[in-house]
């Protein structure tokens, strides 16, 4: 068994990475400029940690593999779990069949889903937290071949030794800056600039019967309708309801601006509960440039006992709500390599681009399907965004292909499932 490992950053990729490196290692370290136990309100480490985030079907299945009982202490603690065909999805702006698909979700605001993980994390008794502490930079060897530790900040600067440092720090990752300080290359970088924004308030209900027993209305983004929005039942009796608008629409902040928007989306049925509704927060906005894809899988030279995951890894457009799934993914691949004692860098960064590729592959394809979006999309690409609509309309008929696109949006599936004889005869025959 290694000694010990560092990780940067104790948002949920940095949590993950801790639980399934407690397996292997006599002592996880988590560093964050953040406070953390304890916390169950958005913190400044995580900006978009205010808005709805989404886990996928895949991801949820990963907690509960990795925590015994997740989901159980979860709803217990007021956490919604129930099947995500229940939910009202409009797909440009015609409503989805609704249909029990198996596939379920966990519903909850990111601060208190990222509590639960880290609850059970700090559990572990070979885990520790270093709380409010800075990330200045990375310690190396004397010939720079291997990462030894890491340096870190509060009013004095010291060194936390580790045989393995993972670098969860998100989208802010200074790895590549730290790599060509050390005499290595900087990965070079996919860029898909979206300019997405969502912006985020919180209801109460006088009456959750208007809702019907739905617990989540969804109309997603498309080239034909741009605007989304996702409005769905959170604990404590909360509604949280994100809209967003891609390439500069943002919703207003003020109060009449916000429901103004709210009204122009491909439903009205939000705008009819929230305009009666106790608001409960102010609205707050949150803005995605771009996503970004450091390619460090196409790197020759790495430094031993140094990896990177989670955001850092890749930052997806939030509208796909693919990360915190895709950070779980990763922890696996993680899990798998640490068992053979440190990770060899180079191996690991090309088994997590394979997590990587495929939703990196549907968000790239989605938003460059708005024609404003520069770059090109592939001819592969061009071909899916095609027959994606034509499934997309219908789910809006057959119940059959709305489950099957739920498990594949979900990452339960691979895509392929979509394009199977008897999966692609209902859809050219709904689709009309």
């Amino acid at each position: 068994m290694s000694t010990r490992a560092v990780i940067l950053g104790g948002s949920m990729a940095g949590l993950l990475a801790a639980r399934v490196l407690a397996e292997n290692f006599t002592e996880v370290l988590v560093v964050d400029r953040d406070k953390l136990l304890g916390v169950t309100s958005p913190r400044r480490g995580v900006p978009q940690g205010a808005h709805i985030h989404g886990l996928l079907a895949r991801g949820h299945q990963v907690l509960d593999e990795l925590f015994e009982g997740f989901t159980e202490d979860a709803v217990a603690a007021g956490a919604l779990t129930g099947d995500l065909g229940a939910h009202r999805w409009f797909f440009a702006g015609q409503e989805a069949c609704r249909t029990d698909t198996g596939v379920k979700y966990l519903s909850a605001t990111r601060p208190v889903l990222e509590g639960f993980v880290r609850d059970r994390v700090a559990a572990l008794g070979n885990v520790k937290f270093l709380e409010q502490h800075d990330i200045v930079g990375l310690v190396a060897t004397p010939d720079r071949s291997r990462i030894t530790g890491a340096r870190v900040h509060a009013g004095t600067e010291e060194t936390v030794d580790g045989d393995l440092v993972v670098d969860a720090t998100g989208r802010g990752s200074r790895t590549p800056v730290w790599l060509e300080e050390l005499g290595y290359d900087r990965p070079t970088e996919e860029q898909i600039k979206i300019d997405f924004s969502y912006t985020t308030r919180v209801y109460r209900l006088p009456d959750e019967s208007v809702m019907g027993g739905v617990r989540s209305v969804n109309p997603l983004p498309s080239p034909v309708t741009r605007r989304s929005a996702f409005f769905s039942a959170m604990e404590d009796g909360k509604w949280v309801l994100s809209v967003g608008g891609v390439l500069g629409d943002r919703a207003p902040v003020d109060p009449e601006g916000f429901l103004e928007y709210v009204r122009s989306l491909p439903t009205q049925d939000i705008h009819r509960v929230v305009v009666d509704a106790e608001a409960i927060s102010d609205p707050v906005t949150f803005r995605f440039p771009s996503s970004i894809r450091p390619r460090y899988d196409e790197l020759t030279r790495f430094p031993g006992g140094l990896v990177v995951l989670g955001d850092a890894a890749c930052s997806f457009n939030p509208v796909y709500g693919q990360g915190m799934t895709v950070a779980a993914l990763e922890a696996l691949v993680l899990r798998e390599h640490s068992q053979r004692g440190v990770p060899d860098p180079l191996p690991f960064q090309r088994a997590v681009a394979e997590v990587i590729d495929l939703p990196w592959n549907t968000a790239a394809g989605g938003d460059l399907a708005y024609p404003e979006v520069a770059g090109q999309p592939s001819a592969e690409m061009r071909e899916m965004n095609d027959y994606m609509a034509k499934v997309m309309a219908a789910a809006c008929r057959d119940p059959a292909v709305m489950t099957g696109f739920m498990r594949v949006t979900g990452l339960v599936d691979p895509p392929r499932a979509l394009l199977e004889p008897e999966m692609r005869r209902r859809v050219l025959q709904q689709a009309g």
